[in-house]
């Protein structure tokens, strides 16, 4: 086994070899990051919480042919980006069938399971959850490959080469798809940051 192999690719072969504690570790590592990525783009926790249960089976099932080529979160979340994109085209067939909440206005984001503790007041709690709300909406109505592309980029801090690996695009494409995003965000937010009392916080 190489020296510099990624850690979670080197437990990863431990799976290939029928090492079911490994596969539990990569599953407690990795499960909250994919039900994050699936709910920003499915907007139901139920729904993201099934997917990322459907990313590890493909992931178990996919062992015994698993060759590490590329960091195993990139490998990962390219099969967590697939099923969102199937999802999203499941949906399109049958609206009628689809429970697509707005990310703003479900009360049990799983992101919130890892907020900060801190002793800020009551107001400066609410003024904090505003604007969540705020960004929350914003990063909704992203196209799904700039929203896809931030949050590998800023919540798992992939590189752009293995963004574009999970997007299936360019280096180049990767880069553009991030800064459009950071550009719309930033105009969209703009208001809420610079007027108020999130401008006095500032």
């Amino acid at each position: 086994m190489p020296a510099n192999l990624d850690p979670d690719a080197a437990l990863m072969l431990r799976v290939k070899q029928g090492d079911t504690a490994a596969f539990a570790e990569l599953v407690d590592k990795f499960k909250q990051p994919v039900i994050n990525l699936a709910f920003r783009t499915l907007h139901d926790l139920t729904e993201a919480e099934d997917l990322a249960q459907n990313v590890f089976v493909q992931v178990y099932k996919s062992a015994a042919r698993y060759e590490p080529s590329a960091k195993f979160s990139t490998w990962l979340f390219t099969i967590a980006r697939n099923l969102c994109l199937n999802e999203i085209r499941r949906r399109a067939r049958h609206p009628a069938g689809s429970l697509d909440h707005s990310a703003a206005e479900t009360d049990d984001h799983p992101l919130r399971q890892v907020e900060d503790k801190g002793v800020s007041s009551p107001p400066e709690q609410l003024l904090r959850g505003e604007l969540e709300e705020k960004v929350e909406r914003a990063l909704a109505e992203l196209p799904e490959n700039q929203r896809t592309a931030l949050l590998l980029c800023r919540q798992e801090e992939l590189s752009y080469e293995e963004i574009a690996a999970v997007l299936g695009c360019s280096l180049s494409a990767t880069k553009s798809l991030i800064h459009r995003a950071r550009e719309t965000l930033k105009a969209r937010l703009k208001p809420y940051l610079q007027t108020g009392a999130w401008g006095r916080n500032k």
